[in-house]
């Protein structure tokens, strides 16, 4: 996520994000624990303290992405990208209500389910603003395509923060109400 947080910080005007990369303590989801989600809603709590009540972005990677997607009822997020996420069926949907969301899969990707995604985002899509994004060869790393992953994430934050998002596929895709193949 190193290269995705670099992309955001050099798409969005200077000094006027913070880009903030929280550290999980335990690996692993661990079961009924979901352990990064209370990491995760720990840092977002933190970032309130230090910040107030400003929108927050959260963009995750594979288990990443599903722990943002399950703190996306934190009251200071406002969006959520999920690039390349490990969503099991049956994940919950209800957090997500009211918030923008950017669901990304490559079509390559053999450690996490495209199909998964895709049915998340069909649950999701009745509370909240989805933005669905297959990537033709992208693969679970986001190394085959990475411009096209790090331009669809600044992109998405860009727009979700209010600044207006340039011009090219990144910003096409996520105008797009269908599913972008790009």
């Amino acid at each position: 996520m190193v290269p995705v947080a670099a992309a955001i910080r050099r798409a969005l005007p200077g000094g006027s994000v913070v880009v903030s990369r929280p550290r999980f303590r335990v690996q692993g989801w661990n079961g009924a624990q979901a352990s990064p989600v209370g990491d995760l809603s720990e840092h977002l709590d933190d970032l309130r303290a230090q910040f107030g009540p400003v929108p927050v972005v959260l963009v995750g990677h594979s288990m990443g992405a599903r722990a943002a997607l399950r703190a996306a009822g934190h009251p200071s997020v406002a969006a959520v990208a999920g690039l390349a996420p490990w969503l099991p069926p049956g994940e919950p949907v209800e957090q997500l209500a009211g918030r923008s969301i950017l669901l990304a899969h490559g079509t390559a990707d053999v450690v996490t389910s495209p199909a998964e995604t895709w049915a998340y985002a069909v649950r999701a899509r009745a509370l909240a603003r989805v933005a669905e994004v297959e990537i033709r060869g992208g693969d679970h790393p986001m190394i085959r395509r990475a411009a096209l992953w790090h331009a669809l994430a600044a992109t998405f934050v860009g727009a979700s923060l209010g600044f207006a998002p340039p011009a090219g596929s990144a910003a096409s895709a996520l105008a797009s109400p269908r599913r972008t193949v790009l």
